[in-house]
């Protein structure tokens, strides 16, 4: 099945099982936004709490915050917001569409990729085991010439985006043949730069209204809060500040489901280090969060560091971290390292003096910064993208399984008695009733056993425990496993330390040690 049509199907998926609705579905929606159902907020808030305590539980020198969405509208002259912030748009003027100009010609890298990557496959089949991949890549015509083209182009995309030279962005997308997806034409406008910040304003009058932005980003939360923290705190360098919140961005070209919105939520945390050590630091988070994101048993193939030649201006290095989405790597994870533009910038512009005492050296300084910055919309969908799983199982009948980690998985245990009869739902009710105080979990009595189970398979929960007529003498239940559909005899009184041991976050959690 083709990529594309995957991906069309765990969209479906999300609605038809409470995940994901669209925005104002019953108003036809509104463009980019979602909103989270019944299971989707399960999940998503277990994305959160698994980020938050490997953060905060356990690191004895990060600390949380919860800063406002609203902040003073200085703070984005500082951050450099207000004057570059922008995204470099071009529109094509058949369909009327509008497109990042940087988005079309990364994609026209990746297709090169793509091109090289069939031709080893196709070498790789034709000469099975004998086929060296190196040698090939070395001697191909065929792979060397998109090899020469993918980095020459490469090569000029950076230099122009390093230079923000808006009129050599539109004529890589002409030299390149870069069509519109919709009207396949190639009849673009110029390119142009778009602020991507939302504006409102705060007062009771419209005279008396002061204009202020929605917050792009929920870092700055953090820096301006960093004394706060660092005095109450007695905080020592070095030390982190951890914060989870929404953020807004007037992206034009939204798409991708919930990959990139108008609306998303944002995981940050901010390691405050002394100056010269950035890098050590940097190279360390680095491997910190990589070793988070592989600990969810995705497979390590899956995901790849992507190291940015184009810096912010912020910062002396930055890598992201990408994951092979149905539609290619994509970042999910940014770390940077930020210097100490922030700290100083606010410095500035507020007229307060952001230092660190270092009680050893004797030395006051501005504390360098390391960020990790993860989107939990695109964690969400990176982990559904990867669970999503069509089976046929023997006999030819065929089900729909969400593999999610039982750690993440909105509902662990449902609760089924056999029939709604002889005591077996109140025997149930029974169990029920003591379990959903340790995790959480759902009573489900319609219909037959085996359409309970595809119901739980594709929502995602890891175990299924059936009460039936020799429960009641017997104080045991059948348990099922989600992945194998395997099926054992366990005692009641068991039931909670063998399901909480696979399930809870803390089984996650020491995977990171």
């Amino acid at each position: 099945m083709a990529q594309e049509d995957v991906f069309k199907k765990i969209v479906s998926h999300c609605k038809e099982y409470g995940f994901v609705f669209p925005s104002s579905d019953i108003y036809d929606g509104l463009g980019a936004v979602y909103d989270y159902g019944q299971n989707g907020v399960e999940l998503k808030n277990n994305i959160k709490q698994y980020w938050w305590q490997s953060m905060v539980l356990l690191h004895e020198n990060i600390v949380g915050i919860d800063s406002a969405v609203f902040m003073h509208p200085t703070i984005w002259k500082a951050s450099g917001h207000v004057d570059a912030f922008n995204d470099p748009l071009i529109d094509n003027r058949d369909s009327k569409k509008r497109y990042r100009a940087d988005v079309l010609i990364e994609d026209q890298i990746a297709r090169y990729e793509e091109k090289i990557e069939k031709e080893i496959a196709k070498a790789r089949k034709r000469f099975k085991e004998n086929f060296d991949e190196s040698q090939y890549r070395a001697t191909s015509p065929r792979v060397l010439d998109l090899v020469q083209k993918r980095d020459a182009l490469h090569n000029r995309y950076s230099e122009a985006m390093n230079a923000m030279n808006l009129e050599e962005l539109k004529q890589i997308i002409l030299d390149e043949e870069i069509v519109c997806p919709i009207s396949g034409t190639r009849n673009w406008t110029d390119v142009r730069q778009f602020n991507l910040m939302f504006k409102t304003e705060v007062g009771s009058t419209a005279d008396g209204a002061s204009t202020i932005y929605l917050r792009p980003e929920t870092a700055q939360g953090i820096f301006v809060n960093y004394l706060n923290v660092q005095k109450t705190g007695r905080m020592k360098i070095p030390f982190g500040i951890a914060q989870i919140g929404k953020a807004f961005r007037n992206e034009i070209v939204a798409r991708q489901f919930i990959f990139r919105m108008r609306e998303f939520e944002q995981m940050e945390m901010q390691f405050f280090v002394k100056p010269g050590t950035e890098l050590q630091w940097f190279e360390q988070w680095k491997q910190i969060r990589m070793a988070w994101h592989q600990a969810l048993g995705f497979g390590a193939e899956n995901y790849r560091f992507h190291d940015h030649e184009k810096l912010a201006h912020y910062a002396n290095a930055a890598s992201d971290v990408e994951f092979r989405m149905p539609f290619g790597f994509k970042e999910v994870e940014g770390i940077h390292s930020r210097t100490d533009f922030d700290l100083s910038q606010h410095a500035k512009y507020s007229g307060r003096k952001i230092e660190y005492f270092d009680p050893e050296s004797n030395e006051s300084y501005t504390p360098y910064v390391i960020e990790t910055s993860i989107g939990v919309d695109r964690m969400f969908l990176s982990i559904m993208c990867h669970s999503y799983c069509e089976e046929t199982l023997e006999g030819g009948e065929s089900r729909v399984v969400l593999r999610l980690p039982a750690a993440l998985a909105p509902t662990k245990l449902a609760v089924m008695p056999l029939v709604r009869k002889d005591g077996l739902p109140e025997k149930a009710r029974e169990i029920m009733d003591e379990l959903k105080f340790h995790f959480n979990c759902k009573y489900d009595e319609k219909d037959s056993i085996g359409k309970r189970y595809r119901r739980q398979d594709a929502v995602g929960t890891p175990y299924c425990i059936t009460i039936d007529h020799d429960t009641l003498s017997d104080n045991c239940v059948t348990l099922r496993d989600r992945d194998t559909m395997q099926q054992q005899r366990v005692a009641i009184a068991d039931l909670r330390s063998l399901i909480e041991n696979k399930v809870s976050l803390t089984s996650l959690l020491k995977k990171l040690k």
